[in-house]
């Protein structure tokens, strides 16, 4: 059982004020970072932030022989784990049936409370893309987290408007995506160094809220990002097995549905879901992350990785059915749940047939899941809930989850998870600038402190601006031909269209806008676009510059 201990360890603020144990004048606050909760958290790092550091550098490793190479295998190493006859652990009654799930952050309190009411089966309250890791932030979803887990989470708006919990139909289930392994969190060091952002996302609500969700049934549950081997699962795991012994929680209470968004885990999803049996619950199939990954990974491999208009990239792509069809099969094959991806469409009542199109394609995107296998999906918006709900309903029937249908069809090798030319399609201008435009307006938006935001009806979180800017970078360096003005793809081309973007920009926004926080973010995005080497992700110099504004 865990024991505070004397030594509480000193949390520090960027502005240099020197140590504090409760750095954050947020509502709230003084419940949440308590001298045991930071105890805990001091705990977490002395037992687990060395192989975290170590799993980093390992990452980089792996990088440097695909680089060297120029390919990417399932690992026979593990072949005995891909062959052998094991399952998940079964799933708690409250993660049987996940047909709609719905994404957003846990601040501000708004937010948290339309996603619980919106009649979907999970709520992912989104620490990490859809969270600007503001300290408010950070602070404001621990604390609206531990009211949602005690039924009090409750809102008044300026205005006087009134937001509570619905009493008339059932709240979404809560399940947490803390940070990725690789972010840290600043606010707060542990022996001079600045805590890992994972550990304090998760630690502060196990902390507070684990004994008082596995009395309900009801948790505690993770959505796991950004893994890239079943080693950094395998931490995942020990910190879990720790947690719970530490607090006297059940073995096997946690849950964890890990994202596979990264392709190195795409080659491992059997590994990392043994690695995590006794906690897993499934995988989800990313977009924009995996692509991503994939530019990342594959960065000077040539043509023949270089990804078309983002825009026009589709799932049922070959190479990207591929992966989905694989974690289908993996999931049933183990017991476990197969999550389909995001609907980041944003209705607009103003506008019916923008909105009517966009739904018709939302609804064929969800039907594609739903028909492939998919237990369930997500949508970003409440107004999408029921479109995705009709969807699984149709298929699913008087059934929760489609566990039974094991895809024995699908075989997968490396060379179609690799076959990056099969998605088509061009490189245009038009796609150079919207990544761009893209690039810096979410950037902005991030950098005033809000992870989710709204760009052209669309709800867009990290991995929009991780895909925008990497494709850039990748044209620079493969000097494309854009296909329809045969201009090639150069540092002065990117220039003058980032100008020129901006410019657009600006005068959306307005000029004190643009020069408070859209001018710092065009000057990152350039920065990492044009630099000679690749930025392994945004988000680490954007909270540098986070922390200081």
């Amino acid at each position: 059982m865990f024991t505070p201990q004397s030594s509480i360890p000193s949390i520090s603020m960027p502005s240099g004020s020197g140590p504090q144990h409760l750095p954050s004048d947020v509502a709230g606050a003084q419940d949440i970072l308590v001298p045991e909760a930071m105890e805990f958290l001091a705990e977490l790092h002395r037992r687990f932030a060395d192989r975290r550091d170590e799993l980093l550098v390992v990452r980089g490793e792996r990088r440097a022989q695909v680089a060297a190479t120029g390919r990417l295998d399932f690992l026979p190493e593990t072949a005995d784990i891909r062959s052998g006859d094991w399952t998940v652990a079964p799933a708690p009654a409250a993660l049987v049936d996940r047909r709609v799930e719905i994404t957003g952050p846990a601040s501000p309190a708004k937010m948290a409370i339309n996603a619980l009411n919106s009649g979907a089966k999970v709520w992912l309250a989104d620490l990490e893309d859809a969270s600007s890791p503001t300290w408010s932030n950070v602070v404001d979803s621990q604390v609206n987290l531990f009211a949602t887990a005690r039924g009090s989470l409750a809102f008044t708006s300026a205005e006087g408007k009134a937001y509570a919990l619905r009493e008339d139909a059932p709240l979404a289930v809560v399940v947490v995506r803390p940070r990725g392994w690789h972010l840290d969190e600043a606010n707060i060091t542990f022996d001079g160094r600045p805590a890992i952002g994972a550990l304090v996302d998760f630690g502060l609500h196990f902390f507070h809220n684990a004994a008082r969700l596995a009395q309900d049934g009801a948790g505690p549950f993770y959505y796991l990002p950004k893994l890239e081997s079943h080693l950094e699962a395998r931490l995942w795991n020990d910190v879990f097995v720790y947690a719970q012994d530490a607090l006297g929680i059940p073995q096997g209470t946690v849950r964890a549905t890990i994202l596979i968004e990264t392709i190195p885990a795409a080659f491992e999803m059997e590994e990392i879901l043994y690695e995590l049996r006794e906690h897993a619950s499934g995988l989800n199939a990313g977009r924009w992350d995996y692509l991503f990954s994939v530019i990342k990974y594959f960065r000077d491999a040539g043509e023949g990785f270089v990804l078309p208009d983002r825009g026009s990239i589709t799932m049922t792509a070959p190479f990207m059915k591929a992966y989905t069809d694989l974690l289908v099969r993996t999931c049933h094959k183990r017991g476990a749940f197969a999550m389909g991806g995001m609907a980041a469409f944003i209705p607009d009542r103003s506008l019916p047939e923008v909105t009517a199109q966009a739904v018709a394609k939302v609804r064929a995107d969800k039907t594609r899941e739903a028909t492939d296998g998919f237990d369930g999906s997500w949508v970003a918006h409440p107004d999408l809930v029921a479109t995705c709900r009709e969807v699984f309903d149709d298929v699913l029937g008087d059934e929760t989850n489609q566990l039974r249908l094991l895809r024995e069809d699908v075989e997968v090798t490396a060379d179609q998870l690799l076959d990056v030319a099969s998605a088509g399609g061009e490189v245009t201008e038009e796609g150079l600038r919207s990544n761009l435009y893209v690039a810096v307006a979410y950037t902005a938006g991030w950098l005033a402190g809000n992870g989710a935001v709204a760009i052209h009806h669309l709800m867009e979180d990290a991995a929009t601006a991780e895909i925008s800017r990497s494709q850039v970078w990748q044209q620079i360096h493969n000097a494309v031909t854009l296909a329809d003005t045969g201009r090639t793809v150069d540092a002065a081309l990117v220039r003058s269209i980032l100008g020129e973007e901006c410019d657009r920009l600006r005068s959306e926004v307005g000029a004190a806008a643009f020069a408070r926080v859209y001018a710092l973010a065009a000057a990152l995005v350039e920065d990492i676009c044009l630099s000679d080497d690749y930025t392994d992700f945004l988000t680490v110099p954007a909270y540098e510059l986070l922390v200081r504004l």
